[in-house]
Order: C-alpha cells, then structure tokens, then sequence
C-alpha cells in the first residue's frame, strides 16, 4: 500500500521503478477460429511464441529495468471492444494496423476510407498509458497482447526512405539539418537551410553516434526498446514478412467482423518500390564494412529475438 502522504504528492506511475513483468506463454484462445485453412499460420505462431519465450528466459531472467510502468506502455494502443492491445513497431503494418483497430472500435466503418493523416494525428485511438494503475494492469492481464515486427535492416531502410527521400516538414528540419552539419564536410547553404537530400551514410553516422546531435526517433528505435518484449508477455507476434496472413489469422483470434480484412494497400509513396531485401543490399553498399558490422549490432537484440538471420 502507498502511504497517504505519496499518493497525494506524487503521480502515481512514478511509484513503479524496477518494473518487472516476467514473461508467460499463456495458450491463445482459439474459438473463434473456423476451418484448417489456419493450421500452418498457427504452427509458426507458436514456434515464435516459445522462441521468444526461451530467448528471455536465457537472457533477461534475472534483469529489472529501471523505467516506470508509463514508459514500458507508452506505444500500445487500445482496443476495449475487442480486448486487444497493439504495441505500435513504425515500418512493420502499423498505419493499417491503426485502421484496423479504429474499425474494431466502431470509430471507423472501413479501414479503407482512413487517410494517413486521421490515423496519425486524429487521436482517435487511445494509449494504455492513460489509464489509471488499474486498468493498465486488468488490460495487461486480460487482453490479448500483440506486436508485429520486421527485420531490422529492412525496417531501417524503409525509415530512412520514407522520411528523407520525400519532401518532410518535419523531419529534413529537425533531423536533416543537425545530420546534414554534423557528419557532411563543407556542405552547401541549401542544405544547412532546409535540411534535405540527406545521404544513408550519414543517416548511418548518426545512428551510431553516441552523442548524437539529435535524439532518437521511434521510426528506428529499437523494437526491444519500443515494446519491452521480455518484460510484457505479448500473446501474438506478427511478422511484416508474412503481413496479411498473419493480420488475418489474428482477426480471427480475436473475432473480428467476418467482412474484416488487413487492408493491402501501402500507406504512403505507393508508387515506390517496397523496401525488399535486394533495395536494403544496393542502400548497405553504400556503408564501410564497419558500419555495416555497428548498425548489425546496434540492432543486434532485435535479430535474437524475433529470429532474423543476420545480413
């Protein structure tokens, strides 16, 4: 029991430092599920779920991490209707996830009529971190957890395409422009002003800077950073690999509307190429051995696991 005195004078998400939530492989509740058609998916599905399991056990059994409770929840969205919680992984499905998730609620009739810029920024969906000790603890004992994850090299690509290679008002000012003078040798006014055209080595160079000129990004944070996979028991984990059959098998898991389906559409730049494996080769060319050994082992954990093969 908190005494009376720390109640009043302290929020109460600061009372949780060294928050430990030993990870638990509950059995997924599979009643919703119709046909055979879903075995294979499932089967995958568990292997992941024991491989994660065992990879936290050997790794983290006896680890606490000093955080609070708020922290370790900040990038899960809720769905109450459902009973889901997503932690959000940028560049692994999480803008369809997003539209998913508001049709689940009744917020939306079709994922399909969401804009980008309603998923993003309406504040439509609600995080766990808002809600009071309880129910953070009730959503995380009762809810089916889930996250989707993608390889780490891919991901990365992906983020530095998306947000320095197309016109970004944030991004080229906030982050171009620190990147474009810290690591670029005698570069031009233009670029110091706007902050555009940013090369991937450079983007490289500060990502692996240990005094960065600007902070991190989730775009390409950590997901062992983002989601704490070892200290919340996710019950489902997706791979962008695998996307639409993975979504699909989890809609019915939790029983969404039989008409529900993961939408297939790409979010933004439709017109690019998707980050494949061969378009993340052509981008690592442009690295020194060494830099591609570092960002390997800046992601190092990510690999481990979610069972990635190394590049």
């Amino acid at each position: 029991r908190v005494p009376e005195q720390q109640r009043t004078s302290e929020s109460p998400l600061s009372w949780f430092r060294g928050v430990y939530l030993p990870p638990a492989l509950h059995p997924l509740n599979k009643t919703f599920v119709k046909g055979a058609e879903w075995q294979d998916t499932d089967s995958t599905q568990e292997k992941r779920r024991a491989f994660l399991q065992d990879f936290c056990r050997k790794y983290n059994s006896r680890k606490k991490l000093q955080t609070h409770l708020a922290h370790l929840v900040s990038r899960i969205y809720v769905e109450d209707r459902h009973k889901v919680l997503y932690c959000e992984v940028p560049k692994a499905g999480c803008s369809n996830w997003k539209r998913v998730l508001m049709v689940l609620s009744g917020l939306a009739a079709s994922a399909n009529n969401i804009s980008h810029d309603d998923v993003h920024y309406g504040k439509h969906l609600r995080k766990l971190d808002s809600y009071d000790l309880k129910g953070i603890y009730t959503r995380l004992n009762m809810y089916t957890k889930f996250i989707f994850v993608r390889d780490p090299m891919e991901r990365l690509v992906s983020a530095f395409r998306d947000k320095f290679e197309h016109p970004n008002s944030y991004y080229h000012p906030v982050f171009g422009k620190a990147i474009i003078k810290k690591y670029r040798h005698n570069a031009d006014e233009e670029a110091l002003k706007t902050g555009s055209g940013v090369k991937f080595k450079e983007f490289i160079q500060y990502l692996l800077d240990s005094h960065r000129p600007v902070g991190m990004d989730i775009h390409w944070e950590q997901v062992s950073k983002l989601c704490y996979p070892c200290l919340i028991n996710y019950d489902f984990i997706g791979k962008f690999e695998t996307l639409e059959e993975d979504a699909n098998y989890f809609l019915q898991l939790v029983g969404a509307p039989a008409n529900l389906k993961f939408p297939k559409f790409k979010d933004r730049h439709s017109s690019d190429e998707r980050t494949s494996t061969e378009v993340v080769r052509q981008y690592l060319k442009e690295l020194s051995k060494e830099e591609r050994q570092l960002t390997y082992d800046f992601y190092y954990l990510d690999y481990l696991m979610f069972n990635y093969t190394s590049p």
